[in-house]
């Protein structure tokens, strides 16, 4: 099995068998890459923060800073909800179940992983989800 993988040189093929080793090995790196990003960023804004929590005299300064600390922080609940889904990939990457659809069992597809490899649905299961989603959501 390949551990390591060079994503900036790997190619997915759709002729190869689905979720071979090179694939697993290449969205496990992708998603591992993604998810130490978002904590780099993560730590980065704690830094930032932190800095940042100096009072300031001017009312106009100190809402604007206030605004600024509430975008980031809803910013950062967001990407920490996104690591769960990472974690959540590379878990049933370790089962065996990663890129085939949770309701269909059928695989979502290289170029939809490619895109979003948190993907848990092919495109047709989501566009259902979706239309379900939209009249339950319209009544």
């Amino acid at each position: 099995m390949s551990e390591k993988i060079d994503l900036g040189h790997y190619v997915l093929s759709e002729d190869d068998e689905f979720m071979n080793a090179n694939q697993r090995a290449y969205f496990r790196a992708k998603l591992n890459a993604w998810k130490n990003d978002i904590l780099r960023e993560a730590r980065e804004t704690l830094g930032h923060l932190a800095e940042e929590s100096a009072n300031h005299p001017d009312l106009a300064d100190r809402a604007s800073s206030e605004t600024d600390r509430a975008i980031e922080l809803r910013a950062r609940d967001r990407q920490r909800k996104l690591i769960s889904k990472i974690d959540s990939a590379l878990q049933r990457l370790d089962e065996g179940t990663y890129g085939y659809c949770e309701e269909t069992g059928e695989p979502i597809g290289l170029k939809r992983l490619d895109a979003r490899p948190i993907a848990t649905l092919s495109i047709e299961a989501q566009e259902r989800h979706e239309r379900r989603e939209k009249v339950y959501r319209d009544e």
